[in-house]
């Protein structure tokens, strides 16, 4: 399959999903809060906001502006429809960028927000490359999909060594962190359900429907067929793994 195909496949799959990875406003709003001392009226960079759930739930729990950059027009859209039915479009601007090339202003922003998307560009070559855009006294937040245990299933360990090799637990993280000039100042283990409502439960059903449609591509259903294989597997080792929020100041 060629690469603009399985793009075209993964948009499919993808467009139009509450969220484009787990999440919760509750699990945004609890580490938001984490954050010692900062600003009443932040300007927040969120990058790869996808649709924009967690986008406006920043905007509305800050009281501060958000820039929401995201490389698919069709995200941004959908995020600026929502900031508008929601009255917030004075206080969110979607932008279309690229996260491995920002192009932002040094020392922009009071705080920076990814969830789920650093892996995208690494996680460590995120935080190396994203602190310059940090006031003094900013701001890192992100989640990464992290091992919750070392021992874990040979099936599931087969799957994320072929999607994501770089995968490591959060002592691994919390390494990578300090090596690159931080220090964390708190840390949130996604809970289950927020896989479910929003991601997995309408992903799941937006493939049995792509399913019956391509029954008679192969590609396509092999394409298909990994994706629920991620969640098949998430439902039967969800402890073995999950998103943590690593929330962090330079040092």
């Amino acid at each position: 399959m060629t690469e603009s195909r399985q793009q075209e496949i993964f948009f499919e799959i993808h467009d139009g999903l509450p969220r484009e990875g787990p999440g919760s406003n509750p699990a945004t709003r609890r580490v938001l809060e984490m954050l010692p001392r900062r600003p009443q009226a932040p300007l927040i960079l969120d990058v790869g906001c996808g649709p924009g759930m967690q986008t406006l739930e920043l905007a509305k729990r800050s009281g501060g502006r958000i820039v929401a950059l995201d490389n698919h027009p069709p995200f941004l859209r959908d995020a600026a429809r929502r900031a508008a039915a929601a009255g917030l479009s004075g206080r969110i601007h979607p932008v279309r960028g690229t996260m491995a090339a920002l192009g932002f202003a040094d020392g922009a922003f009071d705080l920076v927000w990814s969830e789920g998307a650093i892996y995208i560009l690494g996680f460590e070559a995120g935080l190396r490359q994203w602190r310059r855009y940090l006031k003094q006294d900013g701001f890192l937040v992100v989640s990464e999909i992290t091992w919750l245990k070392s021992d874990v299933p040979e099936d599931l360990r087969r799957f994320w060594d072929a999607a994501y090799p770089a995968m490591k637990t959060a002592h691994g993280n919390l390494r990578v962190i300090a090596e690159c000039g931080y220090r964390c100042v708190g840390l949130y283990v996604l809970p289950e359900d927020a896989w479910w409502r929003d991601y997995y439960r309408p992903l799941e059903r937006r493939l049995r429907g792509l399913l019956r449609k391509y029954q008679g591509d192969p590609e396509a259903v092999a394409l298909l067929r990994t994706e629920q294989e991620e969640i098949d597997l998430y439902r039967k080792h969800s402890d073995c793994y999950g998103y943590v929020f690593y929330a962090m100041q330079p040092e």
